[in-house]
């Protein structure tokens, strides 16, 4: 398909070229969200502005507090979280020993499936034996109400709203197992508010479903914890995606009982995000063969209606893909998901910074797609390889 590549804006501080529309894409993954924040903190120090954010379950947090906060101020606003919910825990200095790590990783999980986590959820009051069928109290273990008042504490809802970042998250309706997406381009007059960031993050049995206007939604990673397709399908022009995976799909053969739980964790959550990339690509592939076509057509064709309608299919833009997916500790076992510390927190912010220089670092392969208009997905294995799957 002979098009002619849409105009690029440049980085200051980058080198690489930007398409008009740059997405920032967050999995759910608990407390390996703090990844999701040093690659934001990395992405917003070299200049690359980020115009869409699309997040499933603690994606969906991070997501709000960039798009509901001035660009000066979402770095901090992310670390006031961060630091909010890993200060429950004991967060002393910790020997590089990962025998040391493994055992303090196991008892701060234990921690938090005993206490809650500060400014995110806590236990409920009464066991769920002894409350009224259908309650909170009886259909979940924990209260999500200190998170809806640290989200009203850090998000500036109005920006959140009306502002230039467009915000999409993903919840399952728990009556018909539908997916939704709560996306502020497609409000139809509704207003986000941390109801449907909750939404998205309301991960049963542990936290409670969330009621939004007479339904009510669980955490949208029980369906997909990528938001890649809806952003995918919903883009206008050409596109550069940032997709901040948590759960690698990929991994090592189980070799006892706790591997097993692992593993399938990583296998459930992964969300088959490469598959889902490679069918983008399948379908880029197409459209620019029936460009090809539809530019040997004759000039009177062209107001054809059939002729219009498959020309509009065609026209969609580039798409380029960047996968950063977070590398798990030797360590961390099936627990990471909910192992808050301020150790361990500070490990995952500090590998999400570095997943972005090593991408940086192989910018110039993007960099030649976005400027002549051609799609792939890059794979960042690790800091010093990016590999390049073409169109």
């Amino acid at each position: 398909m002979d098009m002619q590549p849409q105009p690029v804006r440049r980085a200051s501080r980058a080198a690489m070229p930007l398409p008009d529309q740059v997405a920032l894409l967050l999995q759910g993954g608990g407390a390996l969200g703090s990844y999701q924040a040093g690659v934001y903190e990395r992405l917003a120090a070299l200049g690359i502005t980020i115009d869409w954010v699309a997040g499933i379950s603690i994606g969906a947090v991070n997501a709000a507090l960039i798009a509901g906060n001035p660009p000066e101020r979402r770095v901090e606003r992310l670390r006031a979280f961060w630091d909010q919910v890993s200060e429950g825990l004991l967060n002393g200095w910790l020997p590089d020993n990962d025998h040391i790590r493994e055992a303090s990783h196991i008892a701060s999980a234990a921690a938090v499936a005993m206490g809650g986590v500060p400014g995110f959820f806590r236990p409920h009051l009464w066991p769920s034996f002894w409350s009224a069928p259908g309650s909170a109290e009886a259909t979940s273990l924990y209260d999500t109400t200190p998170l809806r008042d640290t989200l009203n504490a850090l998000i500036d809802w109005d920006l959140l709203n009306d502002g230039p970042v467009r915000l999409s998250v993903g919840a399952v309706n728990v009556r018909n197992g539908n997916f939704a997406y709560f996306d502020t381009h497609e409000k139809h007059g509704k207003r986000l508010d941390a109801r449907h960031i909750m939404a998205s993050g309301a991960l049963p049995p542990g936290l409670p479903a969330v009621e939004i206007d007479g339904d009510y939604y669980w955490d949208g990673g029980l369906v997909s914890n990528t938001p890649l397709a809806h952003v995918i399908d919903h883009r206008s022009g050409d596109l550069l995606a940032f997709q901040v995976d948590l759960f690698p799909a990929e991994g090592p053969l189980p070799q006892q009982l706790s591997d097993v739980y692992n593993r399938a964790k990583d296998i459930q959550y992964s969300s088959r995000t490469r598959q889902v990339t490679d069918t983008y690509l399948r379908l880029q592939r197409y459209r620019e063969a029936m460009g090809k076509v539809l530019d040997k057509l004759p000039p009177e064709m062209a107001d054809d209606p059939d002729v219009q309608s498959a020309r509009a299919m065609a026209d969609c833009g580039s798409a380029n893909i960047v996968h950063l997916i977070y590398r798990t500790r030797e360590w961390e076992g099936g627990a990471r998901d909910f192992e808050f510390s301020r150790a361990t927190m500070q490990d995952h912010w500090e590998q999400g910074k570095s997943a972005i220089d090593g991408v940086m670092h192989k910018g110039d392969l993007i960099a030649r797609n976005i400027l002549s208009g051609r799609s792939a997905a890059f794979d960042l294995d690790a800091p010093d390889h990016l590999k390049e799957k073409p169109v």
